[in-house]
């Protein structure tokens, strides 16, 4: 086994300034999680602040034989949610477990 095994876990902080219910959140949340998963070779949910209808947590996990490929990834992913109208962001924290 002597190839390297990279994992990267991105934790994603955002606001849904527009929701006025769980419901609105959860579709604008849910179009950023599609976006993501279409785009990437990931693992999306949304993980954290489950019930505040104003803020979201999304959890996205990669994995694989590079660490750049990940950085090119994590790359990725910025781009696409600076492309959501609909959520803004409020921070990005990167995992490498």
């Amino acid at each position: 086994m002597g190839d390297r095994i990279h994992t990267l876990v991105l934790a994603i902080e955002c606001r849904i300034h527009h929701a006025q219910s769980l419901k609105q959140k959860r579709a604008a949340i849910k179009g950023v999680i599609d976006r993501l998963r279409a785009r990437l070779n990931a693992s999306v949910a949304e993980v954290g602040y489950l019930d505040d209808w104003r803020r979201s947590l999304i959890g996205v996990a990669m994995v694989s034989n590079s660490r750049r490929y990940l950085q090119q990834q994590s790359d990725l992913v910025t781009q696409v949610l600076l492309e959501a109208s609909d959520i803004e962001i409020v921070q990005i924290e990167s995992h490498w477990p």
